[in-house]
């Protein structure tokens, strides 16, 4: 694991969620392949509200933040109780915005935001040993699960603002947040909400809140300097202008339920899932839009494969789509939930896949991916089976695969917190 290809400079943070308590593994090259390492665990803290999660130091001590004093400090053990929130790293590289998506069934952040919305929290790694982490702010935003998309002046578009876009899935909106340190007045400010309710399409013809859409997916290119929303529940995606707030055109893409920018800026690739045309089969769906032209490229199928999280390696050549669970009865049984499917993207709008590689069962709805890009490796989990198997980035085959749990894990999410490893 230490040779040339696989240099001995990387290592894998991963959070497990079981029924009750989570824990931490922690993998990292060794003589005879890959280790874990567990972070001794420890009871729950005993208060009304969790801490929340925000990585691990390089001497292997847990960054916790108590969500109601936002005081930041440093445990050598992972409370069980710990929640993992899912972070959207700014473009500056420094600040991490951690998600909030609030109650189950009202969407709101009580403990913050009371009834009027969840929340965002922005952190910035400060790199120091002692003090790894700087709480900056807690903003409230729309109720419900949160994707955040952040937009910046580019070569081709250089009047683009530096604002991050928060949708929120369960009002149907879109919250407007300032992000340039410059502009005092906006900064880590709401500055406007975006309603993306759409008349021809939605039960309610008045515009109110909340709506249909539940936005899920959110792009920006670059290249074209416009904000790309995709909205489960209508079915299409919102051509919006990151200056204005507005939205420019509505353009159809069903069975699609997350958007991803190749590297290249130019094609937006939706992943979703028919689950109604056959009551025996998924059939998994990969779309591609051409942002230029704002045409749909290409639609692959992919038969009985529920794609669960998809990435593209740093130069964008190769796409990798991980299997999970979904469906019920006959639609389950015939699921692949034992693979990951690399394509060939270099010629996109084209998809063709390269390879199936066989690594181990997931059976949940969720599967991730890491990429250790200067090692040239590629991570993939099998939560039910407890391991973690890792993938040559050139051959993608199997390197090794690795333990991290005498049981199956419920839950697993990697943590990207010092920016060396990368993926979803």
């Amino acid at each position: 694991m230490s040779d040339a290809r696989h240099p001995a400079d990387w290592s894998l943070v991963c959070h497990l969620t079981f029924k009750g308590h989570g824990e931490l593994s922690i993998i990292r090259p060794g003589d005879r392949g890959m280790q874990a390492m567990a972070v001794t665990p420890e009871g729950p803290l005993g208060d009304d509200h969790p801490p929340v999660f925000l990585g691990v130091t390089g001497d292997n001590r847990v960054i916790l933040m108590d969500p109601a004093s936002k005081v930041i400090h440093v445990r050598d053990a992972l409370p069980a109780d710990a929640f993992p929130a899912y972070a959207y790293r700014a473009p500056d590289g420094q600040h991490l915005w951690f998600m909030n998506d609030g109650d189950k069934d009202t969407g709101c952040d009580e403990l913050n935001c009371g009834t009027r919305g969840s929340s965002v929290t922005v952190v910035r790694n400060t790199g120091d040993g002692t003090q790894p982490a700087q709480f900056i702010k807690t903003l409230c935003v729309g109720r419900g699960h949160h994707v955040t998309t952040f937009t910046a002046p580019s070569a081709s578009n250089p009047q683009v603002p530096h604002r991050a876009f928060v949708s929120n899935l369960m009002d149907g909106t879109i919250s407007v947040i300032g992000n340039d340190p410059a502009d005092t007045d906006c900064y880590l400010n709401v500055m406007a909400t975006i309603n993306l309710h759409d008349p021809d399409r939605d039960k309610e013809a008045n515009a109110a809140i909340p709506n249909n859409a539940f936005p899920h997916g959110k792009v920006f290119s670059p290249v074209t300097g416009k904000l790309y929303s995709l909205n489960n529940g209508y079915g299409t995606v919102y051509v919006i202008d990151p200056e204005a707030n507005k939205i420019e055109q509505t353009i159809p893409m069903p069975v699609s339920s997350n958007l991803l920018l190749s590297p290249n800026g130019r094609f937006i690739i939706g992943k979703g899932a028919d689950r109604k045309s056959d009551p025996d089969h998924i059939l998994g769906r990969l779309t591609v839009m051409d942002a230029v032209t704002g045409d749909i490229a290409d639609t692959l199928d992919l038969r009985d494969l529920y794609p669960s999280v998809y990435r593209f390696n740093a130069d964008g050549t190769k796409l990798y789509v991980t299997s999970a669970a979904t469906g019920k009865g006959g639609q389950r049984d015939n699921l692949k939930t034992r693979v990951v499917q690399i394509f060939d993207s270099a010629a996109l709008p084209a998809l063709v896949l390269l390879k199936e590689v066989v690594v181990g069962q997931a059976d949940c709805g969720r599967r991730p991916l890491a990429f250790a890009h200067d090692a040239g490796l590629v991570f993939v989990p099998n939560p039910t089976d407890g391991t973690i198997t890792a993938l040559d980035a050139n051959s993608d085959g199997i390197v090794d695969t690795i333990t991290v749990a005498e049981e199956s894990v419920e839950d697993l999410n990697f943590s990207f917190w010092d920016g060396t490893i990368t993926g979803a």
